[in-house]
């Protein structure tokens, strides 16, 4: 009988035992399936956060380019064509191009590219007072027959650099303007800024007619 009685006891503790450890395996396992979930969800979070700080930084870097401009445009006290003016006054040639500079120390300054009678090339330096603070030679000999070409088309044109910035000041204030060629076609390209909003004109170096620019980038 006390045999019998032991056996029992045994057997009912067994069984005890292994339903205690079967609900320990399905805790465990349970435990585990929604913590592998869980991770891949968080990984598809940091995903969407990246996309989305690269598209604020994008637009931070738009909103800096044009505060730039605005702040070149500000600090110039001459315009584009008074800027050429000073420059030719200083190194007479034929201006090619004249550009505000948009940050650092120098913003305000116009930088006015003079090319003289003998071919030479020079930087003037133009202050946002229209007082030219300086002009060096270009000796950076990498023109081509196209540039040879283009400089031919504007000593030739009706309408020069200055007259070009003084056309499209119409559109905006003239932050940048220069010769640019396109299919064979040789014509002043200006950049404005009004508003806050940049723009390009093209203008045509026989009449003077101011068109908008259409680029890749429209």
């Amino acid at each position: 009988m006390k045999r019998n009685i032991v056996i029992a006891t045994l057997t009912a503790a067994a069984l005890a035992g292994g339903t205690v450890a079967a609900f320990a395996a399905g805790d465990e396992e349970t435990a585990t399936r929604p913590a592998t979930g869980a991770n891949v969800q968080v990984v598809s979070d940091r995903d969407d956060d990246a996309d989305a700080d690269a598209d604020a930084d994008d637009a931070t870097d738009d909103r800096s380019d044009d505060a730039d401009d605005r702040t070149a445009v500000s600090g110039s006290g001459v315009t584009a064509a008074e800027a050429i003016a000073a420059a030719l006054r200083h190194t007479p040639g034929t201006a090619v191009s004249a550009e505000l500079e948009d940050d650092g120390a120098g913003a305000g300054t116009w930088g006015v590219d003079v090319v003289r009678g003998d071919g030479a090339e020079y930087d003037v330096d133009v202050s946002g007072t229209g007082k030219v603070l300086g002009a060096h030679r270009d000796t950076d000999d990498d023109s081509d027959s196209e540039d040879r070409a283009e400089l031919a088309a504007l000593k030739g044109a009706r309408f020069d650099a200055r007259e070009a910035a003084l056309g499209a000041a119409a559109k905006g204030t003239v932050t940048e303007v220069g010769a640019d060629e396109e299919s064979g076609a040789v014509a002043w390209s200006v950049e404005t800024v009004k508003d806050g909003r940049a723009s390009e004109w093209k203008v045509a170096l026989d009449t003077g007619k101011v068109t908008q620019d259409h680029s890749d980038d429209d």
